[in-house]
């Protein structure tokens, strides 16, 4: 699909969930947030009719994320839902790795070919800090889950404040050297005030290449994370929706005044 700055739209991030089992500071407040009714949520066959759509109209890529999609009941099947339909070359997922150990073989066994994980810091007290209260040693355990199932590659996103020269930042750097990990870096984001920047190592924040859509957890259809704009598949359709997200996608992001982090993924 072609928008209308001729950029090739052919990604989908889909945000299964608003649920995540950290409180990352930079995601989410320290008093939490008001979560989506279940009602709301999109179920898995809504979501697979919308990926269907977006396959016949394009879109080849696709990124499971949340919230923390792990936490979602069910993902496995959702992943081997979405692993039979014919034109996604790539199917990936984003994960703070918490629940790895536990999933990683039965998502790369439904379809799941490869992972992004998040890491901030390789320092067990600043990850609990950063994470209010998660343990390292678990999602350390989760990215080696992840390489030993196949999920290849295993591709590290770590946030950083302003540059990758930061202690933390440089410690994770090399914790991914030593372990055969890709890293990325990712200039913390405010979606608020427009706060954002190209991803070191990644694509993300190139509003000028920008190839992607997000569906959120409720069924809204995103041009952009850095953009108000939003339509919702349950009162336009599927097709129109995506239509829609396509047709208005802006040339480059401006300001977010309405969602947040954990409800859009990102």
């Amino acid at each position: 699909m072609l928008d209308q700055y001729k950029r090739n739209i052919h990604y989908l991030r889909i945000s299964v969930t608003d649920r995540c089992n950290l409180r990352c500071r930079y995601c989410m407040p320290e008093e939490g947030v008001k979560m989506l009714d279940h009602k709301e949520i999109l179920t898995f066959e809504e979501i697979v009719e919308i990926v269907k759509t977006a396959v016949d109209m394009g879109v080849d890529k696709v990124r499971i994320t949340g919230g923390e999609p792990l936490v979602r009941k069910g993902i496995v099947e959702l992943v081997r839902m979405l692993s039979t339909l014919k034109g996604i070359n790539d199917l990936s997922m984003t994960s703070n790795g918490i629940l790895l150990v536990e999933y990683a073989k039965p998502l790369k066994d439904a379809g799941l070919q490869r992972i992004n994980i998040s890491l901030d810091t390789i320092d067990p007290i600043r990850y609990a800090y950063l994470t209010r209260g998660g343990d390292l040693e678990k999602a350390l355990k989760g990215i080696k889950a992840a390489k030993e199932a196949g999920l290849w590659p295993v591709k590290i996103n770590c946030v950083v404040k302003d540059t990758s020269e930061e202690p933390d930042a440089v410690s994770v750097a090399e914790y991914c050297k030593q372990n055969g990990l890709e890293v990325r870096f990712i200039q913390q984001m405010a979606l608020h005030s427009g706060k954002f920047a190209v991803v070191d190592g990644g694509t993300g924040g190139d509003c000028a290449n920008c190839n992607r859509l997000r569906l959120t957890a409720n069924g809204i259809i995103k041009p952009c994370l850095f953009n108000d704009l939003g339509y919702d598949v349950r009162v336009l359709g599927v097709e129109e929706s995506l239509k829609q997200a396509v047709l208005n996608k802006p040339k480059s992001g401006t300001v977010n005044t309405l969602g947040s982090f954990y409800n859009i993924g990102g």
